[in-house]
């Protein structure tokens, strides 16, 4: 059986560790915001619940599957928008709509899930498309597929209603909760969020992660090892395009809606950007770029037409917001976090030898 080899990967699997372990390893940040968002639906108004909050987490879903790609496998794909607007397409035809002369009108329970599944097989075949070439061609095939799901979508009317798109998606009423209230949308999406959060970190962590990473890392090595670097490549698109089909689902029953311009080439990019102002090296970091991005372009126009400017360029705030975080941190904004805890960290270790040297201790 093919190994790992650490002195060529840098990577050694984790030492097993139980719950309590687990739980002394996060740090009380983790626990503050693990509280904070438990308990918001107290704390903030539907506004901020559902337009802030909510569309954050479900854009930070389709983001973490980018970071999984990117961080994890060293595949800079842009079609994992595609993908979500492709699940969120399915929702509206297979299920139910105000397009009733296409919709199929399937229960939520046979629609949702089959929409997951056959965008999952998408984006599959996309990263088999596009898996033997590396850097920027990586990135040119995976926008083309994206640029022609826009262009299908946009000229076909008899399956896609073309520029027009579904409306009247509605959320599923489940267990007699109407899923689409605030409150109930606002859970199931952190529900939702938080275990595709969960699974990232656990795959991370376990032997085809490793594996993943050691092909991101040396692909010639690891395939003298024995491992099919193209099947893990492969296999992390079809992970990735599970978590960003689910995101997909929540976003068409969260908009009501789905049009061309759900997975056109601006929100393409803008996952892409996310991802990367967030930072593509934690799982945490593709909320957090999000939380950013949509409270930017949420309160942006706002502020212009506040200061007498024009409202209608709010996009070049949200650029200049963008381009300052990655000038002074490449790892985005978890970067810089981790970067003032280190610092932190040296600050107290130093006060701590100081005051051993100052009370005679060895």
């Amino acid at each position: 059986m093919a190994v790992i080899d650490t002195r060529t990967t840098g990577y050694r699997p984790p030492a097993t560790e139980g719950l309590s372990a687990w739980v002394a390893r996060r740090g009380a940040a983790f626990w503050v915001v693990s509280v904070l968002l438990l308990v918001m639906p107290v704390l903030a108004s539907p506004f901020w619940l559902v337009q802030i909050l909510a569309y954050a987490l479900i854009l930070g879903m389709v983001a973490l599957s980018l970071m999984f790609l990117a961080g994890y496998g060293g595949i800079v794909s842009l079609v994992q928008m595609t993908v979500a607007g492709f699940a969120a397409y399915l929702v509206a035809i297979l299920g139910d709509s105000a397009i009733t002369q296409i919709s199929l009108k399937w229960p939520w329970w046979m629609a949702a899930p089959v929409a997951i599944l056959v965008a999952t097989l998408f984006g599959t075949l996309s990263g088999a498309l596009s898996v033997r070439t590396e850097g920027i061609y990586t990135i040119m095939i995976t926008l083309a597929i994206g640029s022609a799901f826009y262009y299908l979508t946009l000229q076909n009317y008899t399956i896609f209603n073309g520029f027009s798109g579904f409306n009247g998606v509605m959320p599923p009423v489940f267990l007699g909760v109407e899923w689409g209230d605030t409150i109930p949308f606002y859970y199931l999406t952190l529900v939702l969020a938080a275990l595709a959060y969960a699974v990232v970190l656990y795959v991370s962590r376990a032997p085809f992660g490793l594996a993943l990473q050691g092909t991101r890392d040396n692909p010639r090595r690891m395939a003298a090892l024995g491992f099919d670097v193209m099947a893990h490549r492969v296999a992390a698109y079809t992970f990735a395009s599970a978590i960003a089909a689910t995101a997909g689902v929540l976003l068409v029953w969260y908009q009501r809606q789905v049009s061309p311009g759900t997975a056109g080439v601006g929100p393409v990019v803008d996952i892409l950007i996310i991802a990367v102002v967030g930072g593509l090296t934690r799982p945490i970091g593709p909320f957090v770029g999000a939380l950013v991005y949509v409270v930017l372009r949420t309160f942006s126009l706002d502020m212009l037409e506040g200061l007498g400017l024009d409202g209608r360029r709010y996009q070049l705030v949200i650029g200049l917001g963008f381009l300052i975080i990655v000038l002074f941190s490449p790892d985005g904004l978890v970067g810089i976090w981790q970067r003032l805890r280190e610092r932190y960290r040296r600050s107290q270790d130093g006060r701590v030898t100081q005051m051993r040297i100052g009370g005679g201790e060895p």
